[in-house]
């Protein structure tokens, strides 16, 4: 513990959703912080879902679990994914049934990555993390790739490697 941290009880998250019914997890880090050195996310998953990521559909069924804030201006379209509401207007999402196939989906995250970052941003911590922080550095190609083929700033270039980029938490506006 730093100095000026104060001493706290870790909270207890129970899940009912969708996806998960009567999961418990421990929130032991304050939220936004002591993040793993290696890890530093440009979005915040509040930021990421008030952009546009995932066609909306991503956080339709389990809002009670995170803050009420990270909603008040959210694209979200609880009929199903609406590509139009990322922040590109693009398509750049495998379908859930591709992640699975892949075995990259954690058995307590079953919604994949941002499922994870958004409990690890609120102060989880597991024995998966060393996994995906692995992935989202992995993610880190395709700024290459955007850095080497378009020119500064120029948005309309790209745009599906760019909008892969916002759903890994990378700012992909600044390349």
């Amino acid at each position: 513990m730093t100095t000026g941290e104060s001493r706290r009880r870790p909270r207890i998250v129970i899940v009912n959703d969708l996806m998960q019914t009567g999961y418990r997890y421990e929130l032991v880090a304050p939220p936004g912080r002591n993040f793993h050195p290696g890890f530093r996310p440009e979005l915040t998953p509040k930021r990421m879902l008030k952009l546009g990521v995932f066609g909306g559909k991503y956080m339709t069924d389990c809002r009670d679990e995170f803050p009420p804030s990270w909603f008040a201006r959210a694209k979200l379209s609880p009929e199903g994914r609406d590509p139009s509401l990322n922040y590109f207007g693009v398509d750049a999402s495998k379908p859930l049934s591709y992640w699975r196939k892949k075995g990259w989906i954690y058995r307590e995250d079953p919604r994949g990555w941002f499922q994870w970052y958004c409990r690890y941003y609120l102060g989880r911590r597991c024995e998966d993390d060393q996994r995906q922080i692995k992935r989202w550095r992995a993610m880190r190609r395709h700024i290459a790739q955007i850095r080497r083929n378009c020119a500064p700033g120029d948005l309309t270039c790209r745009p599906r490697q760019r909008q892969a980029l916002l759903h890994w938490a990378y700012d992909s506006r600044k390349i």
